[in-house]
């Protein structure tokens, strides 16, 4: 049977995400537009806030490689089939799930979305993120490409907070309050700390469900 590097899925259907599709694309114009001034063809996103800040997938890697392809046109997730459809569903743009059958399909992936008949001359990087092993190979295969680090160009866009994040920083502040009143509640002479956190976390969770009834919420596993 031949097993594919990478495929597309798309079961179920696109889901609320934390921040409008509107919110989204102002994001991409204001990258796009960094991206331009600087005459970068194409930015390879792999750190799980920019990931998650540009398409609103937030991944937890299973110690895989993640990322996402941006360009002027383009704007895809790249993700390990340990997820199948999530993360699709879960991004405001389309996905390339890579197989675990051969080495680097992660990158067979990156390829795929580009195209090998025209290679992007500038590529731009997080190289406060990057591994050393998956530079030297993005090196190896984009050989006739220059790269430059965006991690500051996007520390730099990320902190300019747009009404939608303030609204989701003053819910974050909010529950935060309501788990430390729960856990000066429970602070008493005897108690566990082990304790005394679940009290707290416990509240928080819950509010957090409340507040965010579409959200995602991880690590609620039990065993």
């Amino acid at each position: 049977m031949e097993r594919p590097d990478f495929f597309e899925l798309k079961n179920g259907s696109k889901v609320k995400l934390p921040f409008t599709n509107t919110e989204y694309q102002n994001r991409l114009t204001k990258i796009r537009k960094t991206m331009s001034e600087k005459n970068i063809d194409m930015t390879i996103l792999t750190s799980m806030h920019n990931v998650a800040y540009y398409t609103g997938f937030i991944y937890c890697s299973f110690g895989r490689p993640y990322g996402s392809i941006v360009t002027q046109k383009k704007i895809v997730t790249i993700s390990a089939n340990i997820d199948a459809s999530q993360p699709w569903r879960r991004s405001h743009c389309e996905n390339i799930i890579f197989t675990d059958w051969k080495r680097d399909n992660f990158l067979k992936a990156i390829v795929s979305i580009i195209g090998r008949e025209d290679p992007p001359k500038i590529i731009a990087i997080e190289n406060d993120h990057v591994t050393l092993d998956i530079k030297d190979k993005l090196n190896s295969i984009f050989n006739l490409s220059s790269f430059k680090d965006i991690s500051k160009d996007l520390m730099n866009l990320r902190m300019i907070k747009s009404h939608e994040e303030i609204d989701i920083i003053k819910n974050g502040a909010r529950i935060a309050d309501l788990g430390a009143e729960e856990i000066v509640k429970n602070i008493k002479v005897g108690e566990s700390e082990l304790e005394i956190a679940i009290a707290g976390r416990d509240r928080m969770e819950r509010e957090i469900a409340k507040t965010y009834p579409d959200a995602e919420y991880m690590d609620t596993w039990v065993w």
